[in-house]
């Protein structure tokens, strides 16, 4: 068979978090010589043109609305607070979704849906008659054996009827954040008839029968033995940037000295970043450490002048750069930047805002590379300055560096290929195998 000439679209929206291993995604099938379409918002539209991958526009613009109310990263923790505030916004920019979805879908040959577009792009494979598949960054699949994100790593143990009920709890949070921008705006609008009130997880195989590849490593968090052959876990996907070059400031300042840490929060804002920031930099005087602080889309306040040679600011360099040439890495926890810490052997310190952050923050714990995480809320320098020395210790280091070697041999770009091959979504393509798929696990 030859690779498909219709183009995959990957329907994703978010912050960098979520769109970035997508991208990766995509260059990994255009090498294997299928053709890509992301579809998100239009402040990722240059990341795609530089991947060289088509584009199709989303209305779902997360870092507009983040900085427009730097607030709402506050209420990260109060999940109830968090499904009120996207559940409205969601259905604001879903009064543009199906003219966008059907543009983006013109001529596809396989539709993707990735976190919270996954409906819409389901919706539109139904009306469109294509083949669908779902791809998670984060544990989404109902088991006994490993409990929702909200509980699983906080040390409570649940039987396995408690532990499934507990994940469609969850999926009944998510359904009423979706509810009414897919059932009132994007369903009726491609005539398709809208699900029943409890939504498409509860009572029905549809949607958890569908192909799931777990853009995630087995060796952070293993697969659990009660998920099916349809829901695989294949590693990380990295959108590295070797051409990328560093300031000569930047350059001087990591050559001259130890290795300093990382602080950065990534797609992260705070209401109260120069507060915040002062914090960081008191922890980080008090750990001893030097610095290099990335402000990113706001969670550190760049106009805040340290003062201290021995910190450097600097807006963004890739963690493909610079994780290597840093001795640990102080972050929000967010599956992209925790997957780049891990890759690149070093320890981590989470303080997480919200989300999937606190789960990634205790599978790092379990593993021994990060110490506890960080509450963000009550952040002291003082206990994000022992978190910091504690990343440091000789024990901590090493299991780093081991978790680092093993995540560094995984190719999870060419097992997710892989898998969709052997679902039959995605035709053969030679330059694209390097992995064997037991034949037990073929279906």
């Amino acid at each position: 068979m030859i690779p498909m000439q219709k183009p995959i679209v990957i329907f994703t929206i978010g912050t960098q978090g979520d769109v970035r291993p997508c991208i990766a995604l995509g260059r990994g099938m255009q090498r294997s010589g299928h053709r890509v379409r992301i579809a998100t918002s239009t402040n990722f539209r240059k990341m795609i043109d530089d991947a060289g991958l088509e584009f199709s526009a989303v209305t779902a613009d997360f870092q507009a609305m983040l900085e427009a109310d730097r607030a709402i990263a506050d209420q990260g923790m109060n999940l109830r607070a968090m499904a009120r505030i996207f559940r409205e916004r969601y259905a604001v920019w879903a009064r543009n979704w199906v003219a966008e979805g059907l543009a983006a879908s013109d001529g596809a040959g396989l539709l993707i849906g990735v976190s919270n577009s996954t409906l819409l792009a389901k919706a539109l494979s139904e009306a469109l008659d294509l083949p669908f598949a779902i791809a998670r960054l984060q544990p989404l699949t109902p088991s006994r054996i490993l409990p929702p994100m909200v509980l699983s790593g906080s040390g409570r143990k649940l039987p396995g009827l408690l532990s499934l009920g507990a994940h469609y709890l969850l999926y009944q949070l998510i359904w009423s954040v979706m509810r009414p921008a897919i059932n009132d705006i994007v369903r009726p609008q491609l005539g398709l008839q809208p699900y029943p009130r409890w939504g498409p997880y509860l009572f029905s195989a549809e949607m958890h029968g569908a192909k799931v590849i777990n853009g995630f490593s087995q060796h952070v968090l293993p697969r659990p033995a009660d998920w099916p052959d349809t829901c695989q876990v294949v590693g990380y996907w990295f959108l590295d940037e070797p051409g990328w070059e560093p300031s000569r400031e930047l350059a001087e300042f990591l050559a001259a000295g130890p290795k300093p840490i990382y602080v950065g929060f990534g797609s992260m804002v705070s209401s109260q970043a120069r507060g915040f920031t002062d914090s960081v930099l008191d922890a980080v005087k008090r750990s001893g450490q030097r610095a290099v602080l990335a402000t990113g889309w706001g969670g550190l306040d760049a106009k805040v002048n340290s003062g201290d040679e021995r910190v450097f600011f600097v807006g963004h360099a890739p963690h493909d750069y610079l994780f290597p040439k840093v001795t640990a890495a102080i972050h929000h926890g967010g599956a992209g930047t925790t997957a780049a810490a891990v890759r690149a052997g070093i320890p981590s310190v989470v303080v997480p805002f919200y989300g999937d952050q606190p789960f990634w923050a205790r599978c790092l714990a379990r593993k021994g590379v990060a110490p506890a995480a960080v509450e963000r809320k009550s952040l002291t320098p003082a206990s994000l300055a022992s978190a910091i020395v504690e990343s440091q210790q000789r024990g901590m280091l090493e299991r780093a560096a081991a978790l680092g070697k093993a995540v560094g041999a995984e190719d999870g770009i060419a097992e997710a290929l892989r898998w969709l091959q052997t679902w039959q979504l995605l035709p053969a393509s030679k330059s694209a195998l390097r992995i064997e798929v037991p034949t037990e696990a073929r279906a």
